[in-house]
């Protein structure tokens, strides 16, 4: 019974790997590797930059953290914040969603075609079908400019990780779908950066908290609305 088992537990592990094997082999399994790595040099970046320069990492840490839970507006304004300049603001953001589309892309993918279900991960990937699926007829009428547009559009529900999605069910390849995310989630950060920075600026004149009480405005705000999404959801 015992030798039963472990030939079980023995052959369940061989099958994981092989399918392993054969995602990672896949474009889209290249592009999770490729997430992987970048998210891993990033995290080292912070590491030794906070053995350092502590006060500056704990901005850095701050500025990525504030992106991937509020979105791009609250972590720009979280690095104008905190005296942080345009270049080191933008570049950041664009490494921070860069590594975000890398990665849920792929994930997307294998969860859409039932090859791989992340449960921590179920409900944020059936949000983003329902809401792929919804802009996927408005954007295939304007084609690889309507996915550009998408992107690049303020709008809630709208940006690069939704983007990655529709471009998906339009059946764009792979790389022709980021390259189109990612150009287009530069041109946005780079957009955002100099808008929020001339807010910042004009902010900064009422006070030396008055930069820091912006971005909790924008957290609060956006807070608000992952709530109401929530309970509309819920009831």
């Amino acid at each position: 019974m015992v030798e039963d088992d472990d030939e079980l537990e023995n052959s369940t592990s061989c099958e994981e790997k092989h399918i392993w094997k054969k995602l990672l082999a896949t474009p889209e399994g290249r592009i999770l590797v490729i997430g992987l790595i970048m998210a891993l040099l990033f995290i080292s970046v912070l590491w030794l930059g906070y053995l350092r320069f502590q006060e500056k990492a704990h901005v850095f840490i701050g500025m990525s953290a504030t992106n991937i839970l509020f979105g791009r507006a609250a972590g720009i304004s979280f690095g104008y914040s905190f005296d942080l300049g345009n270049v080191l603001v933008i570049i950041t953001n664009i490494i921070i969603e860069t590594i975000l589309v890398l990665i849920f892309y792929p994930l997307f993918v294998f969860s859409w075609r039932n090859i791989l279900v992340i449960k921590p991960l179920r409900r944020i990937m059936k949000r983003t079908s329902i809401a792929a699926e919804a802009h996927q007829d408005t954007i295939r009428k304007y084609g690889i400019i309507g996915l550009f547009m998408f992107v690049w559009l303020p709008f809630w529900m709208t940006g690069p990780v939704v983007g990655c999605a529709v471009g998906y069910l339009l059946g764009l390849s792979p790389w022709k779908n980021l390259t189109i995310v990612l150009s287009s989630t530069c041109l946005a950060i780079i957009c955002w950066a100099i808008l929020l920075r001339n807010i910042h600026d004009r902010v900064a004149e009422y006070g030396p908290y008055a930069s820091i009480a912006f971005v909790i405005v924008i957290i609060l705000i956006v807070s608000g609305i992952y709530v109401l999404r929530y309970l509309r959801h819920k009831y």
